[in-house]
Parts: structure tokens; sequence; C-alpha cells
């Protein structure tokens, strides 16, 4: 299914982040937009939103199947509503959320703690919002 930029940050949004509040959507769609604007390392390479989106194995929800199952929570049985087109707007219009930093990656540790770095020493421990922690880029990502 071809769904425009839009479309497809507000359903990576909802199934990522949906019930984190609006801040933890904002920062799911902050890391997005991050990995589309960068212009080095792994995520340098690659130029639209869409190729960020369907990167082999970064977001779950962009997956139609998880460890040989079929993934239920998956991007084409998500149904945004305003509160994430309006998101997927703010993100796409260059806005950020604040205390981010420029962060690449974010993963649910399952724990309270999170890791200082993720997912290797690319990246640095930066902010946890909700279930999630948010990792800026180290100087050795730019050798990815």
């Amino acid at each position: 299914m071809a769904y425009s930029d839009r479309e497809l940050l507000a359903r990576i949004v909802e199934c990522e982040a949906g019930g984190e509040g609006d801040a933890g959507m904002r920062a799911v769609a902050s890391v997005v937009m991050n990995r589309v604007q960068i212009t080095y390392g792994e995520y340098g390479r690659l130029y639209t939103l869409r190729e960020v989106v369907y990167q082999k194995y970064q977001f779950t929800c962009a997956m139609e199947t998880v460890g040989g199952a079929y993934n239920p929570q998956n991007l084409y049985n998500m149904r945004p509503t305003q509160v994430h087109y309006d998101i997927a707007d703010w993100a796409m219009a260059g806005n950020r959320l604040s205390g981010l930093g420029f962060a690449l990656w974010f993963y649910n540790p399952y724990q309270p703690i999170c890791r200082d770095n993720f997912p290797s020493a690319v990246g640095q421990f930066v902010l946890r919002l909700g279930d999630h922690c948010f990792y800026d880029p180290t100087p050795a990502y730019a050798g990815t």
C-alpha cells in the first residue's frame, strides 16, 4: 500500500507511541524525521521518510511478521486520528521535541532503567519518556 509521507508518519506515530501521550508521540515523530534529515552515517544514506520507516529491522510496526508470526500491531492495521496527523504535520514542518536532542533511536527496555548506550556505542542515552528510552548519536555513529 502506498501511503503519503504524512499518512505513513501518522501511522508509525500511532503504532510506536500511541499510548505514550503527546510528548511520547512527538518524540517518536522527531526520531523518524531526524533520521530523514541526517546527512551522515547509516541513516545519511536514506533519503526519504519511506526509506527510513521501511529500513529493515528498524521499526517493529513496519513489519507484518515478527519472529515468524503475524504482527497484528503493524502500520496497515492502524487508524490514525487527528492528533496523529497533527503530530506528523508538526514534525514534517521541522519541529522537534525540546530536550530530545537529535535522537536517532528509541526502544522500550521493559524495565525502569535505560542503558547508557544503544544500539551500541553509536547512541548515548539522552531522555526517557514513558516506556521509551531515547538516544542521541555519538561521534562513533559517523562511521556506520
